[in-house]
């Protein structure tokens, strides 16, 4: 360790995650310091290096990856460089918090998952923060009580107030959804078969060429169904809302708004602007329980298994997505190491 009982972490990527996780260990959470940043954009990467102590800023992450200050590292950078920065890690056996996607595509994946294997022990921690959100782990709890019997159906809302120029129709799945199908995943302990996007007529608000909002259901094989409405250009706000259907209850997640105010003949509350404000708590819960487990030895919470599974369901997605037909979802057989 860099100093004693510090991680010295080194940040691959400096766009909105990657700075953001680089004050949220400076600043927020303990264990951990930042003593490199990588970008491709030098000015960048310096000038981020230059407001931390020991810090040296990088363009090539295998040169980070070798600096005798970096114990551990966060793959913050977009998903097509994940595997090499992956690989690279392992040839130094550090490890990993990768933010989603693991890689961009099941194949991908499959080779990530081999080379941890050859290590012999997991290496890294997969960026799906909603495990580390307060409400989403309330949930998790009561379903694996069986205080209200087996699961039946899952609802879930995911609306977001806008979204960028270059976002297409395939990244409401492999973007947006991805995230339900590691929650959905998650929280019944069950693996998506099969997969269905249905399509109603798309919102004035949608950009040309975007058929939103869209409809989509897994099914599980645990005979669970999944339902999951994706609206990508809502213009009200960011929400995000589960609701378990079980034998003998029901429970709901995503419907608190904070503070709620009565004032010239109006009630109401607020809600989220962007995912970022809506999960900083499970952001913050997630980096530190990464950090702790590295300090302590281990790893724990999503698997490079997680992050396969999560692009084998996107690929039978955007299939489903394009051809308007149920499509079934190939996954390998799990591998010792990910039980």
């Amino acid at each position: 360790m860099t100093q004693r009982g510090t991680l010295g972490v080194a940040v691959i990527g400096t766009g909105r995650m990657g700075a953001d996780h680089v004050r949220r260990i400076t600043e927020v959470i303990s264990g951990a310091r930042v003593t490199a940043v990588v970008d491709i954009d030098a000015e960048r990467a310096k000038q981020l290096a230059d407001g931390i102590d020991g810090c040296t800023a990088y363009t090539d992450p295998a040169a980070a990856l070798a600096a005798d200050d970096v114990d551990a590292v966060i793959i913050a950078s977009p998903g097509p460089a994940h595997e090499a920065a992956l690989l690279a890690a392992f040839e130094h056996d550090l490890p990993v918090l990768c933010e989603k996607p693991l890689t961009p595509d099941a194949a991908s994946a499959l080779r990530v998952m081999e080379a941890e294997q050859k290590l012999g022990h997991r290496r890294v921690q997969v960026g799906f923060m909603r495990r580390y959100d307060a409400e989403y782990m309330k949930l998790k709890s009561l379903l694996d009580s069986g205080e209200l019997g087996r699961p039946l159906m899952l609802h879930n809302r995911h609306r977001n107030a806008d979204v960028l120029s270059y976002y297409t129709e395939q990244m409401l799945i492999n973007d947006s959804v991805v995230h339900e199908m590691d929650a959905a995943r998650w929280l019944l302990d069950q693996e998506i078969t099969a997969i269905t996007v249905m399509k109603p007529r798309p919102s004035g608000n949608a950009p040309e060429g975007l058929s939103d909002p869209q409809f989509v259901v897994f099914e599980t094989d645990g005979g669970v169904l999944v339902d999951v409405e994706i609206y990508a250009n809502c213009r009200f706000g960011y929400q995000v809302q589960a609701e378990a259907v079980c034998e003998s209850g029901t429970a709901r997640i995503g419907e608190a708004h904070g503070m709620l105010v009565n004032a010239g003949g109006r009630w109401g509350g607020s809600i989220a602007p962007d995912f970022v404000e809506r999960f900083e708590e499970a952001y913050d819960r997630e980096v530190q329980a990464w950090v702790d487990a590295t300090l302590r030895g281990e790893v724990t919470g999503p698997s490079s298994w997680d992050g396969y599974a999560a692009a084998a369901v996107c690929e039978a997605g955007v299939r489903a997505q394009a051809e308007g037909r149920r499509t079934e979802v190939e996954l390998i057989e799990r591998p010792v190491l990910y039980r």
